[in-house]
């Protein structure tokens, strides 16, 4: 098999229309057929080509080849936001009556959706610490269909050993489904470790430049048709003009985690020696509770942390408006270096018993690292700290 790298160039595999050297856009929503036994064929499925692009594109199917080719997936489905990736993820797989475990450090609409959108459908959930096997062992009922948790989780960077809890699931037939969003598949690749599904908001890394919404899934293949056809009755597929913007984004992936990590790595060590600053939420920090989990199942830490002001919300506040290059915005992954405040923002829907149980506090400040010279992330972040 070839390197990461290169699979990220190469791995559409597709003779591109006209001898292009880039995937084409495909902008249609439909597609003509050759004759009408031809498109009686397609809609039976007798034969492959498309349809409707609503059904699938070739520039989507592309992406889709690629993603899966990354995470050493069978098969991709792509969506139009990370939410309607876990969205049809979970609702492909569950039916009333079922019930889902969750991660309690979760992104605050992806529990909205598992605790009260699913509990309208008839669906029952338990929060539960996700890097505790017993919590999730204790957790378990006869309905359980689905584990689903973030590794590292957003915004306080929990690891869950994601090898651990899929062998919990597996012999029950109970599926474990990994957002992988913080990671990419550069760092971390959860079939890999055991998981049925890993998911991405393409919005972050994998597009990397902050102008695409999108969301991808990768499994085997019957999961993926599943999930597949789930998109085709609800009409979430991703579109092919942010599909063309993910597959150029993806070209440059390796390159950008190398830099995002390095970058991380350096503005942790600053952070670590700045007074104002209490705890640092870092799985590259050996002291980190989670580390040497996520040592032996990523290769590499990522480029996104939280950290704690010692005075709390006003010092938080403080700190964010007197940045200067460091952009006050939610969403991480992208090339330049993002800041924001969860309790206030991200996860400001979470309720408040939960919030505490994920460890977000009114001081708790978040920072996508950038691909920025790190030293002028640093002298932003170190002026405005002297500033509070």
């Amino acid at each position: 098999m070839h390197g990461f790298t290169t699979r990220q160039l190469h791995a559409d595999g597709q003779q591109k229309p006209l001898n292009a050297h880039a995937m084409p856009l495909f902008l249609t929503s439909t597609f003509s057929f050759d004759s009408p036994e031809a498109g009686a064929d397609l809609f039976l499925g007798r034969r492959a080509g498309h349809i409707y692009s609503r059904v699938g594109n070739p520039t989507v199917e592309a992406l889709e080849q690629v993603i899966a080719n990354l995470e050493n997936g069978e098969a991709a489905v792509a969506l139009g936001s990370g939410m309607a990736a876990i969205h049809a993820s979970l609702l492909s797989i569950l039916k009333a009556g079922d019930h889902v475990i969750c991660g309690e450090v979760l992104y605050s609409p992806s529990l909205h959706l598992i605790t009260e959108r699913l509990a309208d459908l008839g669906i029952t959930s338990t929060v539960v610490d996700t890097s505790n096997e017993q919590a999730v062992r204790d957790a378990i009922r006869d309905k359980t269909k689905v584990i689903f948790f973030e590794t590292p989780a957003n915004p306080t960077c929990k690891i869950t050993d994601i090898r651990a809890i899929a062998e919990l699931a597996r012999p029950k037939g109970i599926l474990t489904i990994v957002d992988n969003t913080f990671s990419s598949p550069y760092f971390q690749r959860p079939l890999d470790h055991g998981a049925d599904i890993s998911l991405h908001s393409a919005t972050k890394y994998l597009n990397g430049h902050g102008d695409v919404i999108g969301g991808i899934v990768v499994a085997r293949s019957e999961l993926a048709a599943m999930i597949r056809t789930y998109r085709r009755d609800t009409g979430g597929i991703l579109s092919p003009f942010d599909a063309y913007l993910l597959l150029r984004g993806i070209r440059t992936l390796s390159l950008r985690m190398l830099r995002h990590h390095d970058n991380a790595m350096k503005l942790f060590e600053f952070l670590s020696s700045v007074p104002k600053v209490g705890k640092l939420y870092y799985p590259g920090d050996p002291q980190f509770p989670g580390h040497h989990v996520a040592a032996r199942q990523m290769t590499g830490f990522g480029g996104c942390f939280s950290f704690e002001l010692a005075d709390g919300f006003e010092a938080a506040t403080r700190l964010l408006s007197k940045l200067k290059l460091c952009t006050l915005a939610v969403s991480l992954g992208t090339v330049d270096t993002l800041i924001e405040h969860p309790a206030s923002m991200t996860h400001v829907a979470t309720p408040k018993d939960i919030m505490e149980r994920q460890g977000i506090t009114s001081g708790l400040v978040r920072i996508s690292v950038g691909c920025e010279d790190i030293e002028d992330v640093i002298a932003d972040l170190e002026d405005a700290l002297e500033a509070i």
